[in-house]
C-alpha cells in the first residue's frame, strides 16, 4: 500500500468517482518510474504476483483493470453486492463476501508467488482474520491532513512485526517490508 507519511492510503472526498480522494494520486506516482531504480525493482516484485485479492471499492473505481491486474492473473474481489453486469464478462474475476474463501482460493492460483491485497477494507479483515504473512508499505513524503488511513479498523489485538527490509526509492518514496509475526 502507498501511504501518506500521517498514515492516510486516499486523500479525502473519497467516492467512487473519486477513488483515491481528493489528491490521492500523489501516493501513486512513484510507480510510474524510469527503468532500473529503487521503484522500478518494487514495481516488477508485486508485478510477479500470481493472484490478487480486492475490496469492491478498489476493483470497481480501477474499472476492474479491465479484466486484467497484470499478466492474466486471477483477481478475488471482496464485496456483499453480486457482480457488476460490466464485470460479469471478465474471466479472471471472481466475486465473493467470504475473505477466507477469496484468500484460499487465490493463493491455490498463485502456487508459489505471493497474492497481491488491493484496499485499505481488505487488508484489515485480512489482518485480523490472521490471513496476511507480510505487510509493505510505500511510504511517500506528504501529509494529507485527513482522508481514509490504512490501520483505522483492525479489530484485531495487537500486531508484532519483524522488519524484513527498507529501500530508498526516488522521489523520496521509502519502502518498508514487514512480516506478521503475531
Amino acid at each position: 500500500m502507498s501511504m501518506s507519511l500521517d498514515g492516510f492510503i486516499a486523500g479525502p472526498n473519497e467516492s467512487d468517482d473519486n477513488g483515491l480522494g481528493d489528491g490521492g494520486e500523489r501516493l501513486h506516482e512513484w510507480v510510474f518510474p524510469p527503468e532500473g531504480d529503487v521503484n522500478a525493482q518494487v514495481v516488477d516484485e508485486f508485478m510477479s504476483t500470481g493472484a490478487v485479492v480486492a475490496g469492491r471499492g478498489t476493483f470497481e473505481p480501477a474499472e476492474g483493470w479491465h479484466g486484467d491486474h497484470h499478466d492474466g492473473v486471477p483477481i478475488w474481489v471482496l464485496s456483499r453486492r453480486p457482480i457488476p453486469a460490466w464485470a460479469s464478462t471478465m474471466p479472471a474475476v471472481h466475486y465473493t463476501n467470504d475473505i477466507s474463501d477469496a484468500f484460499t482460493s487465490a493463493r491455490a492460483a498463485a502456487g508459489e508467488r505471493n497474492v497481491l491485497v488491493h484496499g485499505a477494507a481488505t487488508a484489515q479483515r485480512a489482518l485480523a482474520a490472521g490471513l496476511l504473512d507480510e505487510i509493505q508499505i510505500h511510504l511517500v513524503p506528504v501529509l494529507f491532513g485527513t482522508g481514509r488511513r490504512l490501520f483505522d479498523d483492525l479489530g484485531s489485538p495487537r500486531r508484532e512485526l519483524e522488519r524484513i527490509s527498507v529501500l530508498n526509492g526516488e522521489g523520496g518514496v521509502t519502502h518498508l517490508r514487514y512480516r506478521v509475526l503475531s
